[in-house]
């Protein structure tokens, strides 16, 4: 299993129905591309202030690293990105291989 994740910083003046809209239309890739199993996202919330300004994070599970990396050019997935993109000051996204006990 792969865990797929990220953060992202908002560019100013994105409002809150736009980012949940960015965050709609990346959970509607699940069910339309093979092997995206879940994704899951919500805004930063700790209190320790490790999250250098990035203020909405995601987590995208995929069944194996070929549907992953499958998914990273899908014209699916490149069509969510035309529209998240651009909303966004700074992204950061990250991978782990997740051990199947």
């Amino acid at each position: 299993m792969v865990r797929h994740f990220g953060v992202f910083k908002f560019k100013p003046g994105i409002n809150g129905e736009q980012v949940d809209q960015c965050f709609r239309t990346m959970k509607a890739m699940v069910g339309k591309i093979d092997g995206l199993l879940d994704m899951e996202y919500g805004p930063y919330n700790s209190s320790e202030g490790l999250n250098e300004d990035f203020t909405h994070g995601f987590v995208m599970t995929f069944d194996t690293l070929a549907s992953r990396d499958a998914y990273l050019p899908h014209p699916v997935h490149e069509k969510v990105k035309e529209f998240v993109v651009p909303k966004l000051e700074r992204v950061i996204v990250f991978d782990i291989d997740v051990p199947q006990h």
